[in-house]
């Protein structure tokens, strides 16, 4: 079952290793992006603890476009959703203030809030993308509820999510134009969610800089 393949991008056209060259080798941003990231992470634990994901994001991502294997796929989203939960705790503690048990009750209710999301974004048309979409939805929604108490923590959230929309979108024209545009579009997804990452990691540790400043 796990070594099983499939085919799920436009850029493969058989089940060779490098068979999605493009999509393979765009993972490196995801380790780029950590590197550029780490410096600046310094004395912030969850901040480094998220870079440390942001590179097994790309490892996972990595392992999927080559292997195109059930294993390579959960390498591919575990650490993805990883970052996710780590983000919301963090976020909610310090950006709120929340005492640790509540930030962690508010990460459990990710899990109903995206399958509640993801069930509107299918019908809207997202198809696979569909699991992707609350993310940005809840990153606007927490830029909403910080925009008096902490304006540029706000904006830096919500041009992450506006980013992070633009991705997706990328992601969801991978099939559409696949007969035009034979390499697909999914490796954008790759190069801008490097950016978006690496963009709300540093959002994070500036937060608390200046908290703490």
């Amino acid at each position: 079952m796990w070594t099983e393949q499939f085919d799920g991008y436009c850029e493969r056209v058989d089940f060779t290793f490098w068979s999605e060259p493009v999509n393979a080798l765009t993972n490196l941003a995801f380790v780029l992006a950590a590197l550029y990231v780490w410096p600046r992470t310094r004395d912030v634990p969850l901040a480094r603890a998220m870079t440390v994901v942001l590179m097994l994001i790309g490892v996972g991502s990595f392992a999927f476009h080559t292997t195109a294997t059930r294993w390579g796929a959960l390498a591919d989203t575990a650490p993805i959703l990883g970052f996710i939960l780590l983000y919301i705790f963090a976020a909610t503690r310090d950006f709120f203030g929340l005492e640790r048990w509540k930030s962690v009750l508010v990460t459990l209710l990710f899990f109903p809030f995206a399958a509640a999301t993801m069930l509107l974004f299918a019908k809207l048309g997202l198809g696979s993308s569909s699991a992707y979409a609350p993310v940005p939805m809840l990153i606007f929604i927490y830029a909403y509820l910080l925009k008096d108490k902490a304006r540029k923590t706000a904006r830096g959230l919500a041009v992450g999510a506006g980013l992070l929309c633009l991705s997706i979108g990328c992601r969801m024209l991978d099939d559409p134009i696949c007969a035009l545009w034979p390499m697909g579009t999914h490796f954008l997804w790759h190069l801008l969610n490097a950016v978006v990452l690496a963009h709300m990691i540093a959002v994070y540790a500036n937060h608390i800089g200046v908290k703490e400043a």
